[in-house]
């Protein structure tokens, strides 16, 4: 009978989640979804330093905005807790017991200077640094002599010689690595915390991980895991190791390429549904041609086997599409919601305002979604509704004002706005209209002038619409304001 596929995130709580790492967590979430299988999550916080709650819980936050929840693990609770590393400090001590009592690792007490000295000799002799194993084999005189001196030791893992180690890797093939250009690692600092290889094995092993998918990155720790792995008699779990994710310029992604971490495209206006739709585009392929894919139907489609090992690059432009394509069929009243704090920040109205003119303030995000792409760029096309003097915005707009027929025509779109009760954007297509019909003039002689007058713009959002929501007193104060200032 097949064992039932576990597997896991296991992040670092020492800043925010990165696009790779949420693309790491949606991939063994889609795998676990797509095999029938469990995903879990814990936290991996041994670096003292370097973590923090805070980090944790964002980590936290931004899994779950993007819709990735796991079946087992940190806040959900398990069989297999705690799910934080320094929580299971003292779950690791038998299996470091075991090592050390079958000779498998050893108390190792040089200095930090040594170790560095050890280095430099190797470096000058162009060797691949690596411990020399200097304390394989202390005598018990060498043990009490170093702890008079009252040195803390580390402990090593005596690593085989002559061993050839293979990754069978899912998604890279067979990767080989030689033991000989390891060296003996520490698997225990002298504070008495494991470090990160050897608590990961043990944390898998005891929650029962089945696969690991992790990043590229991470591929040179994995021969050293496989070897404690096997010292343990632990079952080595399979491996998937996803290639990088690099800037438009091919680089490794970092800070200049743009924003890298998930909550900065949260704060930007970015969907979490466009989000998870172009993270699983990194790197995987579906089959076909389409490319806008729910949650759901990437649960039904992934497959580690279309996982390519060459590197993603991440196309600002492509995840822009993919989303303004998400912020076109959203549900109006969610987009109303997650526009609102944009235009209080712009200064627009105040959150009272907002809940008051709601009605408004939909229409107003309905009319203009077709322009921008994530929501901090609606400021730039809903200010019209709210700025009291309208300028022309280029030498374009100008010159359109400066066409002989535009003073009357628009005395004349006063007038007939002067005459209905309610500016509704079938009212304002009437008006136009009629326009049309007593002066002859049409197209973009007709409508351009007026929208320039209205927004100073040449180009945007449905003009009927524009108008209507304007509405009566804001257009004849525009009408007003152009006849005596700009024309």
């Amino acid at each position: 009978m097949n064992k039932i596929e576990k597997v896991r995130f296991a992040p670092s709580p020492t800043g925010y989640l990165h696009i790779g790492g949420a693309r790491t967590a949606l991939f063994n979430y889609l795998y676990a979804k797509k095999t029938g299988g469990k995903f879990l999550v814990r936290i991996e916080d041994t670096d003292l330093a370097r973590s923090s709650k805070e980090s944790e819980e964002v980590i936290i936050k931004d899994l779950h905005w993007l819709g990735i929840n796991w079946d087992e693990g940190i806040e959900v609770g398990g069989e297999n807790g705690p799910y934080r590393s320094m929580e299971r400090i003292n779950l690791y001590d038998k299996f470091i017991k075991k090592l050390l009592d079958e000779g498998k690792a050893y108390y190792c007490y040089c200095s930090e200077e040594e170790i560095e000295e050890q280095r430099k000799i190797q470096r000058a002799k162009n060797e691949v640094p690596k411990y020399t194993g200097k304390c394989r084999n202390l005598t018990q005189e060498q043990i009490e002599e170093y702890k008079k001196q009252g040195r803390k030791p580390v402990i090593r893992f005596k690593v085989p010689e002559g061993k050839k180690i293979v990754v069978h890797d899912q998604i890279r093939g067979d990767v080989e690595f030689d033991s000989d250009g390891i060296g003996d690692f520490i698997i225990v600092k002298s504070d008495g915390i494991p470090v990160y290889n050897f608590a990961v094995v043990v944390d898998d092993y005891l929650m029962g991980i089945t696969t690991v998918i992790r990043g590229e990155e991470h591929l040179s720790n994995t021969p050293r895991q496989i070897l404690i792995y096997e010292a343990l008699g632990f079952e080595v779990p399979k491996f998937a190791h996803v290639s990088l994710i690099l800037g438009e310029d091919r680089s490794k992604m970092s800070k200049r390429h743009g924003s890298t971490h998930v909550d900065q495209y949260r704060n930007k206006g970015y969907l979490p549904e466009a989000i998870v739709n172009f993270l699983a585009l990194l790197g995987w392929s579906p089959e076909g041609e389409e490319e806008i894919f729910s949650l759901s139907e990437l649960e039904k489609m992934f497959s580690i086997d279309r996982v390519t090992k060459n590197p993603a690059v991440f196309d600002i432009n492509k995840l822009n599409y993919i989303n303004g394509k998400y912020i076109r069929e959203a549900d109006i009243s969610r987009l109303t919601d997650l526009a609102i704090p944009f235009i209080v920040k712009a200064g627009f109205i105040t959150e009272e305002e907002a809940v008051k003119k709601r009605p408004l303030i939909e229409r107003m995000v309905n009319a203009t979604r077709e322009k921008f792409d994530y929501l901090e760029q609606i400021t730039e096309h809903v200010k019209v509704f709210f700025e009291e003097e309208i300028e022309p915005e280029n030498e374009e707009a100008q010159a359109m004002l400066k066409l002989e027929h535009v003073k009357d025509m628009l005395l004349l779109l006063k007038e007939k706005v002067n005459s209905v009760d309610e500016l509704s954007s079938k009212e304002v297509k009437n008006i136009l209209k009629s326009i049309q019909k007593e002066t002859g003039i049409k197209g973009k002689n007709l409508f351009m002038p007026i929208r320039v007058a209205l927004s100073g713009q040449c180009h945007g959002a449905d003009i009927y619409e524009v108008i209507s929501i304007l509405g009566k007193d804001k257009v004849i104060n525009r009408i007003n304001y152009t006849i005596e200032n700009l024309l």
